[in-house]
């Protein structure tokens, strides 16, 4: 009498981990062809974060540097004016314009409270396309009421 089903355990677990290490190899390297091959998203929203953070912190800065998000509303003004009236200036300040690449640029500021949008600045956004965009959350301080109101800084790029 031969007994040759001993190894039937071991044939079952080698099958198996055969089997789960190819699933599991199939679906690590197909989860990449649902993003886009040209997608630049994470770079325009690197560069939207650091001109947010360049706005907010150096720009219209309320001087104080222990409240980051602190806004002086005469150099919100200001800023706002001046991007309106030289994109061109600011695109190049910000170092997105160049031989190879430019970027556009908008930066709009919504009162929270009022649910209003108190200034916007740049181009209008495209209907399609990948756009990257940060959102701050500030305080505008106006200097000679003292008054502070919240608003949501938005800045996109594309």
């Amino acid at each position: 009498m031969r007994d040759d089903h001993g190894q039937m355990h071991i044939d079952y677990l080698i099958g198996i981990a055969i089997f789960l290490t190819s699933v599991i190899f199939v679906f690590s390297y197909t989860a990449g062809l649902f993003t886009p091959f040209q997608s630049n998203s994470d770079e325009v929203t690197l560069i939207a974060d650091r001109i947010s953070t360049n706005v907010i912190e150096q720009s219209t800065s309320a001087g104080n540097p222990r409240t980051p998000n602190l806004l002086n509303s005469k150099k919100v003004d200001n800023f706002f004016t001046q991007m309106n009236a030289n994109y061109e200036g600011t695109i190049d300040h910000y170092g997105m314009n160049s031989s190879f690449l430019t970027y556009e640029l908008n930066i709009t500021m919504q009162n929270i409270t009022a649910g209003s949008i108190d200034h916007s600045a740049g181009k209008p956004l495209p209907l399609q396309g990948n756009i990257g965009q940060t959102k701050r959350i500030v305080l505008v301080e106006n200097e000679s009421t003292g008054d502070k109101v919240q608003a949501t800084l938005f800045v996109r790029v594309w």
